[in-house]
């Protein structure tokens, strides 16, 4: 059948929802598929089958009701022509992001139309046909925290064990898994879900996850179902575990124990991540995406600690990645700001312990300079957080010797000639991967970003440190840092071109594409990278903030408003840079830039993500060819979901709630909720419901001085706070901004 039309079809059919009676909301028979006991208690199970994303509902002898959501999302391209009518070519070629320009013509990104702008990751099909085309890449994985490993599973359904088209001869026609639909039962449980047309009204739908209770140190023991839904009845299902049957020995498993299974499975990830702030938005998507991400973090590292950059493959599961900083710092970021305190110490006791020495160096060939930075800034996090001044009290030798080691290079930096360029900048390798080139002494440079990050990391730590002459001493240098990083970029910015053009170090002549271009090899190469993290370290005034972004935007290092993984111009194509982009988004946010910053989110999504399975990629064309998995891409989405609800000032006692968040989910009057969030004055509570707002503040620290509540989408003529009309500010006069006044309760109405 044509895909469009299956894809319809399965659109106008809905979503109906098991009751405990066994039968689906507007009287849809939810047949009973199974019953089975698990310490000792019976359980009944119901499986929605009128529409092809019905769910999966346990109901036990004592009452108990669980249900499990289906999710599909079409793994083929759905526009025609694609890239919003423009040429690949042009698109390629520009310096400016055209894509961008068109999807923000029109206020906040429609997220369909930013969807429908590029093809999905992966959605290329092989020019080569028949028996000898190539195998086709995995696409996500499952596994356990207890296991060392991960199991791929692949476009077809199969794993690197089990074969579904062994069982079923539809799923060996010809470019079936092209036209597929993708997703996970549970909503964001990683139980993989796999969906191929067969006609308009029947389809085979395989569903696999790795066994919670399985004791292997490297092997992920996987469950399957595959079964054949014809006009939304069961006609044929095949019960899995991890290998073919091989009988009498082995057999496949009945029904019941598969069932029981993915009820254990579902138990097991509610204790893994209960520990996560409780969020509601109005498309539960974004909460599902943020804590699969977390899921997908536990199964990578072996025992949910150990650190590991990819999956699978030894690129880039290898042991030469595992104290890459990126994913530490993006690690202790995501578990840090939605409330995951235990594995971030966890994860930061590792990582003090086993991958950074007594010099404060990391156990890692490419040390990233910015990175050090941003370590020191976290570590502050997580102590004014958590309060566990054991652990920064247990590695306060290594931290200490991390903050001299930047003090260390920036002395350096100042033994050069007044007129140097450099002077006064931190030089250092940016990207890891300049020591594995002929000359690495090409990439130790000046770069902003490299000071810019300095300065964050010594001002945060100080704010925190007991020992006073040091904590004065990097306070002290974080201001001379700020100082002389912003003297220089002004003194560097080209002002001959508009937008002015401000390069990732000072003395660069050449545009970065220009540099790449000509020069061999480029100092100016991975200029992705420090313009990230320039703009992350927050140091910057706002007016020259600005002016980053606009020259990025104008000269070739954003792709549909994302980071763009820069290169020489190419008219074949342009690519998102999945991971380190984060901080360029979150400055964003802070310069109220929230159209730019959701379509950030949203391209992301879309085109760095595996459609349904949400495999994040380090690096994605727009071109729908495939992408390389690492952990830190993964760790994106829960950041930016986090900051649209709750966000901190960097340095002053201010607190923005709801910043971040699309118009129409304020003017719909849909429920915008965050429970528990971690910030520096403790946990905080927020919900916005279109004119209404509520905040409540921990009792156990002092409250932050001001806060700022944002009503996007509205225009208010008046906001009250607990009855009394409070400040309407903001760059479109949609926030209110009030000190507490030693207050925690806030009930806010917005007039229009």
């Amino acid at each position: 059948m044509d895909r469009r039309e299956f894809l319809q079809v399965a659109a106008v059919a809905g979503a109906a929802t098991v009751t405990p009676t066994g039968t689906a909301a507007g009287n849809v028979p939810a047949p009973l598929i199974a019953t089975f006991t698990d310490n000792h208690v019976t359980w009944k199970v119901f499986e929605d089958f009128a529409t092809r994303d019905g769910v999966i509902a346990f109901l036990s002898a004592h009452g108990e009701h669980r249900e499990l959501h289906k999710s599909a999302e079409p793994t083929f391209p759905t526009a025609d022509p694609p890239f919003l009518g423009l040429k690949i070519a042009d698109i390629g070629m520009s310096g400016p992001d055209l894509l961008a320009d068109e999807l923000l013509k029109s206020g906040d990104p429609d997220p369909e139309l930013v969807r429908a702008a590029a093809p999905p990751l992966a959605s290329n099909r092989p020019a080569q046909q028949g028996a000898f085309a190539p195998r086709l890449s995995w696409n996500t994985f499952v596994g356990t925290k207890e296991c060392s490993d991960t199991m791929p599973v692949f476009p077809q359904a199969n794993t690197r064990t089990y074969h579904p088209n062994q069982y079923f001869e539809e799923l060996r026609q010809q470019n079936i898994s092209y036209d597929r639909h993708e997703g996970l039962v549970g909503g964001w449980m990683p139980a993989v879900r796999k969906v191929f047309p067969i006609s308009a009204n029947s389809y085979i739908e395989a569903i696999i996850f790795g066994d919670v209770d399985a004791k292997d140190r490297f092997i992920v023991q996987t469950w399957h179902r595959t079964a054949r839904i014809e006009d939304g009845k069961i006609t044929k299902v095949v019960y899995g575990y991890s290998y073919p049957a091989y009988p009498p020995a082995r057999k496949d498993p009945p029904p019941e124990a598969f069932y029981r299974a993915l009820l254990r499975f579902a138990e097991y990830w509610d204790r893994q991540l209960h520990d996560v702030a409780p969020a509601t938005l109005p498309h539960p998507v974004w909460i599902d995406m943020a804590k699969h991400a977390i899921a997908k973090e536990i199964m990578v590292r072996p025992g949910g600690v150990y650190p590991k950059y990819g999956a699978v493959d030894r690129d880039y599961y290898g042991s030469e990645y595992d104290g890459f900083q990126d994913v530490f710092t993006s690690s202790v970021y995501t578990n840090l700001e939605w409330g995951r305190f235990q594995p971030a110490r966890a994860i930061i006791d590792n990582y003090l312990t086993d991958f950074t020495d007594d010099k404060g160096m990391i156990n890692m060939r490419g040390p990233e300079t910015a990175q050090f930075g941003l370590t020191l800034s976290l570590l502050a996090r997580y102590l004014n957080y958590t309060g566990d001044a054991a652990l920064i009290e247990k590695h306060r030798s290594k931290i200490a010797a991390t903050a001299q080691m930047l003090v260390a290079m920036h002395d350096e930096s100042l033994r050069l000639p007044m007129d140097a360029p450099g002077h006064g900048l931190i030089h250092g390798w940016s990207e890891s991967d300049a020591c594995l080139a002929a000359t690495p002494e090409t990439w130790w440079q000046p770069y902003f970003a490299n000071s810019a990050f300095s300065a964050r990391g010594l001002r945060d730590i100080s704010r925190v440190w007991t020992n006073p002459s040091q904590a004065r001493a990097w306070r002290d240098r974080a201001a001379v840092l700020q100082k002389r990083t912003i003297e220089s970029i002004e003194q560097n910015v080209r002002r001959d071109m508009t937008p002015p053009y401000i390069g990732p170090l000072p003395g660069a002549k050449l545009t970065f594409r220009e540099s790449m271009a000509t020069e061999r090899p480029s100092p100016q190469q991975w200029p992705h990278r420090p313009y990230a993290e320039l703009l992350q370290a927050d140091i910057l005034p706002p007016v020259l903030a600005n002016t980053v972004i606009d020259c990025m935007r104008a000269y070739g290092a954003t792709t549909m408003g994302v980071v763009a993984n820069v290169g020489r111009a190419n008219p074949n194509g342009r690519a998102i840079l999945g991971f380190i982009s984060y901080g360029y988004a979150q400055q964003l946010l802070r310069l109220d830039r929230i159209e730019e910053y959701l379509l950030f989110l949203y391209a992301h999504r879309f085109h760095d993500h595996t459609p349904g399975s949400w495999t994040a990629g380090e690096v994605s064309g727009i071109t729908g060819g495939t992408a390389i998995f690492c952990i830190p891409a993964q760790q994106t989405i829960p950041m930016l979901v986090r900051w649209m609800l709750v966000l901190e000032d960097s340095d002053e006692d201010r607190l923005y709630l709801g910043k971040g968040l699309p118009r129409e989910w304020i003017a719909g009057g849909q429920e915008n909720r965050i429970e528990q969030a971690p910030t520096r004055w403790g946990r905080v509570n927020f919900r916005i419901a279109g004119e209404k707002a509520t905040v409540e503040l921990a009792a156990a620290k002092a409250p932050p001085k001001e806060l700022h509540v944002k009503f996007r989408g509205l225009q208010p003529r008046e906001i009250l706070v607990n009855g009394k009309p409070a400040t309407i500010g903001g760059a479109h006069r949609d926030t209110a901004i009030f000190p507490t006044s030693g207050q925690r309760h806030f009930e806010l109405i917005a007039r229009t």
